[in-house]
């Protein structure tokens, strides 16, 4: 009977179904405004890789290496490796969409290179929200439907919880980064005023994925929070 009630009529599946179109309409939003960007190409000639080396140099930061990775936006900055990798869209590309790219990966380095808080922070976090984020929702649901104890479920939600925060700290940590992104290009010349405003939509538009990731983190919270209480209730 509690089988039935929690997999065949929940209506706080409607929060996971909300959380997937979100996440669903952000991805296609990126990669429909990065195709239409990445065909401009930039006034300077030059390549996400030499952009990325040149806002780097700029920065006085060497230790820093600057790589090719497989794969479609895959790009990121690894700071145990002190590497920036970028990828086949972007290493190579002349784009604008491709430069703010590669400078939003540095801008990631910068925050490293000057102690930003929030990425320390975000830093700090990985393996408590990567142990929370799949053991948590495991833990409350097995919890939930095998009527073990609510501290029992407490203790999966609570986990589940270190992965929303670390989504939340996220989100100012890539906002920032654009920021510092677009401006190093602008005052460093890499790019005019009118290709700066293209490489912002783009950066604007992958920001907007974070954002949805954040929001369906936290309505699956809701979720594991309305079914413990339901449960209390009953």
């Amino acid at each position: 009977m509690g089988y039935g009630y929690y997999y065949y009529f929940d209506p706080t599946y409607l929060l996971i179904i909300l959380g997937v179109l979100l996440s669903v309409i952000a991805s296609a939003h990126v990669t429909g405004t990065y195709r239409k960007y990445a065909q401009v190409r930039s006034r300077c000639g030059m390549t996400g890789a030499q952009v990325a080396q040149e806002i780097l140099r700029r920065n006085g930061i060497y230790d820093v290496m600057v790589q090719h990775v497989g794969g479609d936006l895959t790009d990121h900055f690894d700071p145990r490796s002190k590497t920036v990798r970028l990828s086949d869209t972007v290493y190579g590309s002349t784009s604008v969409a491709a430069l703010g790219v590669a400078a939003h990966e540095c801008g990631h380095v910068v925050q490293n290179a000057t102690g930003y808080v929030p990425l320390r922070l975000r830093t700090a976090l990985v393996p408590v929200a990567n142990f929370g984020t799949n053991a948590g929702f495991w833990i409350a649901m097995i919890g939930l439907i095998l009527g073990f104890s609510q501290t029992f479920v407490m203790v999966g939600i609570v986990l589940f919880s270190a992965g929303v925060i670390f989504q939340l700290v996220t989100l100012p940590v890539e906002f920032n980064a654009s920021h510092r992104a677009l401006k190093m290009l602008e005052e460093y010349g890499l790019l005019g005023r009118d290709e700066v405003a293209d490489s912002r939509k783009v950066l604007t538009a992958a920001a907007l994925t974070y954002v949805a990731a954040a929001l369906s983190s936290m309505l699956q919270l809701l979720r594991l929070i309305l079914l413990s209480s339901r449960r209390n209730d009953r």
